[in-house]
This record gives structure tokens, sequence and C-alpha cells, in this order.
């Protein structure tokens, strides 16, 4: 595969590497950015090891919550400026409310709205606003309480980022906070116990070859593997990081300090994980010279 200066300007931008060290870890992984940015971390030269998508489409999360079900729906658009249109607006506010009824994102599309199912209601907003548009993805969650966010709100109850938090005790206060803070933090996943446990196998792998390169006896990597992976799940889980409101205690001390537990989360943001492909310049200027 061909190592374009794109390429190269996308992973130093992730990991913060040098140019040249960018430039080898994508021809030695063959061009493959995950398997890139592991290279240079286990060769020290990341700073950073996020992966995320880079987050390409627009549109807009919306949040709501009846007796004890929240949901949060994204809803995709190709420009921002369709986000701010009062019309898209209000048939995203109708899609949220039929999503109290449903479970899922094709329940959802498949549900009425009005006389028409919500994907034929989205297919006949693409023909009058004229631009493409789809219901993406729809998170459910129940509990004795839950509370909502909307970081970056663009209406009432959606914005960029949506936000469900369930809790038993506690109150709404303490639900703000905590929605809050998976809206910055992001975590991803409740505690040890909801990980991917092939997340954390990786993880343990690349920190497993850091170690080695150190040149340390494989007694003393077991040893600090122990530490890094224990670190790692701290910083990976909402109950286990610290609280942006008080860092001295963590999520899961603040909500028990405060009679509450909570039992379950959902963070939605929109584009999350969509990538669009980019020619470079000279590309384009060239195919559209040729009329391509």
């Amino acid at each position: 595969m061909a190592i374009t200066a794109a390429l190269v300007k996308e992973l130093r931008d992730s990991t913060g590497a040098g140019m040249m060290d960018a430039k080898k870890a994508l021809t030695e992984t063959d061009g493959d950015m995950e398997a890139a940015v592991d290279w240079l971390r286990t060769k020290g030269l990341a700073k950073a090891a996020k992966k995320s998508g880079r987050t390409a489409a627009e549109g807009l999360v919306a949040v709501a919550v009846k007796d004890g079900k929240g949901i949060a729906v994204e809803v995709n658009s190709e420009t921002d400026f369709v986000g701010k249109n009062a019309d898209f607006q209000k048939m995203v506010a109708g899609i949220a409310d039929v999503a109290l009824s449903v479970d899922d994102v094709d329940a959802l599309k498949a549900a009425d709205m009005g006389g028409k199912t919500v994907e034929q209601t989205v297919t006949d907003a693409v023909a009058v606003i004229g631009e493409n548009m789809s219901v993406r993805r729809m998170a459910a969650l129940t509990g004795e309480t839950v509370v909502t966010y909307v970081h970056n709100a663009a209406a009432p109850g959606m914005g960029k980022i949506g936000v469900l938090v369930a809790m038993k005790g506690g109150d709404e206060a303490l639900g703000k906070q905590v929605a809050m803070h998976i809206a910055a933090v992001n975590p991803a996943a409740l505690s040890e116990a909801d990980m991917d446990a092939s997340v954390v196998e990786k993880e343990k792998q690349v920190q497993m070859d850091i170690a080695r390169e150190s040149g340390k006896p494989e007694a003393v990597i077991e040893k600090m593997i122990v530490g890094r992976m224990k670190k790692f799940v701290a910083e990976s889980t909402l109950l286990n990081q610290s609280f942006v409101v008080n860092p001295d205690v963590t999520v899961g001390q603040a909500a028990s300090d405060a009679g509450a537990e909570i039992t379950g989360f959902a963070r939605l943001e929109v584009g999350e994980g969509i990538e669009v492909e980019k020619e470079d310049f000279a590309a384009e200027v060239a195919k559209a010279a040729q009329g391509g």
C-alpha cells in the first residue's frame, strides 16, 4: 500500500509522533492505521493511544425520558447547516418521541410516525431538504432514575453529544454531574466486568511489547503489567475514573457518598466512528481536469 502524505499526517495528528517515525510505522504495518498506532506505542514514540475515527458526519443526537426509560437517537445529515434547520430539529424530536416505545434502531425505523414509518419520514425529508439523512443509532436505558444530558445543545434535548445515566437512589443533580463527566471523558464501560475482553487483551499485549522493549526480565515485566493494566482499567471504566467534579474521588465513590448506585450509561456522539474518504488536493484537481 502506498504511504501517502495524508496518511502520515493523520497518524502524526492522532499520536503526536514525529513525521519520520509516523512514516516508518505505516511502512512497517503496510498502511494499517491501528497497527501503526500500536507499533509507535510499542516503540515509545506515541504520546496518545487514541484510535477513534474522525468525526466526519453531521446531524444531531436527541435524548428523551419517560417512565424510567431513557433513549438517545443519532440522526445524521451531510452538513452542520441542516442540524440547525428548524424542520430537521422538529423531525429529530419526533423520532426521539417514537424511540421511547421501541428497543432498537431497526424497530425505530419501522415504527409509525404520523401515518408513515420513521424511515419513510426521513426519506421524504431528504427530498425536501435536499441532503442525505439517516437514523444511524439508538441507545435505550431503564432504571429507577434515568437522567439525560446534551452537550453543545442545538435545541432543547438535542445536540452533538447525548448522554443517559441510570441510577438507584441519588438525585437529578448528581445524575447530571455524572452525565457531564461521561460526555467529557467518554468511558469505555461501566466497570471492569463490563469491558470488552478483546480490548483488554489487546492492551495487555501492547503493554507487554512496550515492557519487553525496555529489556527487563520476564518476571519483572509480569509485575509491571499488573500495575499498568490496573491503571488502564481504572482510566477506562466510569466507576473507577477520577470524577471531573471532584478529582479526589472516583465516580463510583462520589455516587456511593451520595447514597446512589450507577447502574448503566450510554453516550452517543454525532458522527462517531464514521470516516469519509478524502482525496488529496492534487488528485482531486487532476480528476476534475480529466472530467472524472
